[in-house]
């Protein structure tokens, strides 16, 4: 067993450790940002027609009508613009460093469990892997869930609403970005609704019975903090946000079940 460290010695452990993180997500973003084109390739799909979220939408639309005839989904045309001199440069370097840190999380979180780790107890670090690999594995499934479902059937409604044919719809590259992050973050977060109820079931504080007889003033709170984080307010975006919401506290109360019997 190795020699408890001083106040001074974990402060200085910590600096090391930040000093790396910053380094490694540094190094991350400089190679992204080297990669533009495959970059905003990516993060620009979904404001292409060809897209396949739209391609399997558009297949499994031929498939339930009959004879597939009128049923093909509109073109989608909605144009991006830039408004400021130097907005897409420091777009792209906004861009590069979200994406870097994202890279380089993973080593990050190795990072900051080799820090914490020394003070837990084997059975202790043996539940805090679980902990940490299912929160990581569930922010990445959200963002996932966000960049190939949500964010597209979102941008595709409103990108091509029109309460007019004589008014264009033109969007600028920066809310297109920001959003698209802020959708992803939210629904990241959003995920890690069955490992605080995991964390939660352990302690004692909840078990499945008071989830399942609090579930409709949950559904009512979901349904807020959607509004809250859907970047619009209508009830399309309200309703593609909350219902993987209500999905993941259904699973939770399975989860807490599990654990609490």
């Amino acid at each position: 067993m190795s020699e408890p460290q001083t106040f001074w010695e974990h402060l200085d452990e910590l600096r090391s450790s930040l000093i790396r993180m910053i380094i490694a997500v540094a190094v991350c973003a400089i190679v992204v940002f080297c990669f533009k084109d495959a970059l905003f390739g990516v993060i620009l799909a979904p404001q292409q027609s060809g897209f396949i979220t739209y391609r399997v939408l558009q297949l499994i639309t031929e498939r339930f009508t009959e004879a597939g005839e009128g049923s093909s989904m509109s073109p989608m045309s909605v144009r991006l613009i830039n408004t400021g001199l130097a907005q897409q440069f420091l777009l792209h370097v906004k861009t590069s460093c979200y994406v870097g840190f994202i890279l380089a999380s993973p080593y990050i979180i190795y990072l900051l469990f080799r820090f914490i780790s020394p003070a837990l107890y084997r059975n202790e670090r043996r539940y805090a892997v679980q902990l940490i690999t299912g929160g990581y594995v569930m922010f990445l499934l959200g963002m996932m869930l966000s960049y190939f479902l949500i964010f597209p059937l979102t941008f595709r409604f409103l990108g091509t609403y029109q309460v007019s044919d004589v008014v264009e719809n033109t969007v600028t590259i920066e809310s297109y970005i920001d959003t698209l992050l802020m959708i992803s973050l939210s629904m990241g977060l959003v995920f890690e609704i069955p490992v605080v109820c995991w964390i939660m079931g352990r302690m004692g504080i909840i078990n499945a019975k008071m989830m399942c007889h609090y579930r409709r003033h949950v559904i009512v709170a979901l349904l807020v903090i959607g509004a809250v984080i859907t970047p619009t307010a209508d009830v399309f975006t309200l309703l593609l946000v909350s219902m993987p919401m209500w999905l993941l506290y259904e699973f939770s109360i399975h989860i807490v079940r599990r654990i609490r019997y």
